[in-house]
């Protein structure tokens, strides 16, 4: 299901050279690797491992972080996407006037409360910051991510039944989790 603009690119294209726009100057914690890459793996994540083809889940993924990290906005976003990418993302960009753990609890609210594709592209997105931690081997950022892996799955439990994508990526996660905690 190709969602075509008047560009005649599918969604998922549209966002993707989005992105990798909006990132441009934008770099991984190791200073090296592109900030884009980061997104385009948790869309991958959401296609290939969780078995999604939805194109706001596949759009909202690879533009989750361009709100939070980047000059865009909602309106940039519902101006170039539509209403229901820009929804979805907005759920996955944090507060930032909110104090840390006013700020963790208004993110799980508008998540717990947002479209289905937004919970999804959250586990696709604590998935690939698990696998990055794993490769730096550092504990506290590995129990970080270990407990925000439990929060997404908690999130994403209500729709497991209702999507099977959404159950494979908790299943795909658990297995993460599990990996990281038997080489501990």
């Amino acid at each position: 299901m190709a969602d075509m603009s008047n560009s005649g690119l599918p969604l998922w294209q549209r966002a993707a050279s989005y992105a990798a726009r909006a990132h441009r100057n934008h770099f991984r914690r190791d200073d090296r690797t592109p900030y884009v890459a980061h997104v385009m793996r948790v869309a991958l994540t959401v296609r290939d491992l969780f078995g999604c083809e939805d194109p706001v889940a596949l759009a909202a993924a690879l533009l989750h972080d361009t709100i939070e990290d980047t000059t865009t906005d909602f309106d940039d976003l519902e101006r170039e996407f539509g209403l229901e990418v820009a929804r979805c993302v907005a759920c996955l960009t944090k507060n930032m006037i909110l104090r840390e753990p006013e700020r963790e609890e208004d993110y799980d609210e508008r998540l717990r409360h947002g479209p289905w594709q937004a919970r999804l592209v959250k586990l696709a997105d604590v998935f690939d910051n698990l696998s990055d931690a794993m490769s730096e081997r550092k504990p506290k950022r590995l129990g970080k991510n270990l407990s925000r892996c439990g929060r997404a799955i908690d999130l994403a439990k209500a729709e497991a039944d209702r999507h099977p994508e959404v159950a494979r990526g908790i299943a795909r996660v658990r297995e993460l989790m599990a990996r990281v905690e038997a080489e501990a």
